[in-house]
């Protein structure tokens, strides 16, 4: 079975095998080596300052992130289930907010964030998905951070990276945590967050000193010395190490995002060719979300019993009307192309459309052009 889903995505054996080696113990030097090397890397993918590794989910991250950063007031965009989120946890702690609710498709604009901060100074902190992946819509995230820090420098930016860490360079110059997940575009089993910190979320770390298990002054204390407060995801750890390995032997991460975006962009163009709709106005890198209310839920479970291709549907009112294809991580690009044949002869068999191999055609063309 071919996992395309956006996320847990497939383990490569190589991480597998790492992996598979007897557990060492997360108080020892030979872990804190492991511990330094994935430090390391990470800080170098991020091009930020500090990093820390949680045993959590992504959620864990955000959750961690909008009670350290934020005191005041929240501002949150909702374009999905994950920025939704934001709000949740926002609410779970009893922390104002306000949010910019979009439909699932719909970017939000650099000027709806300036003219809510520019009339509300309680505002001390914003939270927005880079990738919003219940519909796999990219914000210009990049763009509203370097906007903010122009107007107020004092208000913190927090990017929810998930399924944008690992899949294409990140401008995080204005950015203040960007939260990442193990089971993205690392190819890695979840339960561990990374959190990317700029010099000023340092400094607020330390002088916040909020929580126990997700106090991150603490965290940090202890992962500058490359230990954990709390017994650290080993296994995950090492893995991680591993995934740079394998980077920096296919040609280092700048290739890593070259191979993605093409594959991204040649699934698009092919499922377009073939008469089907990419669903956000501004779709992210990391996956295909393609709008088909019709056929999305027969297009999912033909691919899975007949194809061997696993793929992910929607979620709320999406639920049965669209389908995700991931292109996080590293996917060769015969796996890619089984995906676009197999929908395309499923069309012929819904009777949609005859299958002429456009799709094929259209990706490699897009592929090696």
């Amino acid at each position: 079975m071919l996992l395309f889903t956006p996320g847990p995505t497939p383990i490569p054996e190589d991480i597998r095998i790492q992996m598979a080696k007897p557990t060492i113990h997360h108080r020892t030097p030979e872990f804190e080596e492991y511990f330094a090397s994935a430090r390391r890397s990470l800080r170098d993918l991020l091009k930020m300052p500090e990093v820390l590794m949680l045993s959590s989910s992504g959620t864990g991250a955000m959750e961690a992130c909008v009670r350290t950063f934020c005191v005041s007031k929240l501002l949150s965009v909702n374009s999905g289930k994950f920025g939704e989120r934001f709000g949740k946890i926002a609410k779970a702690y009893n922390i104002p907010n306000i949010e910019i609710k979009h439909d699932w498709d719909t970017p939000v604009e650099v000027e709806e964030i300036l003219e809510i901060i520019k009339s509300d100074s309680g505002i001390d902190a914003i939270a927005i998905q880079i990738c919003e992946s219940a519909g796999g819509l990219r914000h210009p995230v990049e763009k509203i951070a370097q906007a903010i820090k122009a107007y107020n420098p004092e208000i913190i930016v927090i990017a929810d990276a998930i399924t944008a860490m690992g899949v294409e360079d990140i401008d995080t110059r204005h950015i203040d945590a960007l939260i990442g997940g193990s089971q993205k575009a690392f190819m890695l089993p979840p339960g561990m967050s990374i959190i990317g910190l700029s010099t000023k979320a340092v400094d607020l770390i330390n002088a916040r000193d909020i929580g126990f298990y997700f106090n991150l002054k603490t965290e940090l204390k202890n992962q500058i010395a490359n230990t954990t407060a709390w017994t650290a995801p080993t296994t995950i750890i090492i893995g991680l190490v591993k995934y740079f390995e394998i980077v920096q032997a296919l040609g280092g991460i700048s290739e890593i995002y070259r191979q993605t975006t093409k594959r991204a962009i040649a699934t698009q163009k092919a499922l377009q060719s073939i008469g089907l709709k990419i669903y956000p106005k501004n779709p992210a890198l990391s996956m295909t979300t393609i709008i088909d209310e019709a056929n999305a839920s027969s297009i999912r479970k033909i691919l899975k019993s007949d194809f061997d291709v696993n793929i992910a549907g929607g979620q709320d009112h999406l639920k049965t009307s669209i389908f995700r294809i991931n292109h996080m991580g590293v996917i060769p690009v015969n796996e890619a192309l089984w995906v676009v044949n197999a929908i395309e002869l499923i069309l012929d068999r819904l009777g949609v459309r005859k299958f002429d191999g456009s799709a094929n055609i259209r990706f490699l063309e897009s592929y090696y052009s």
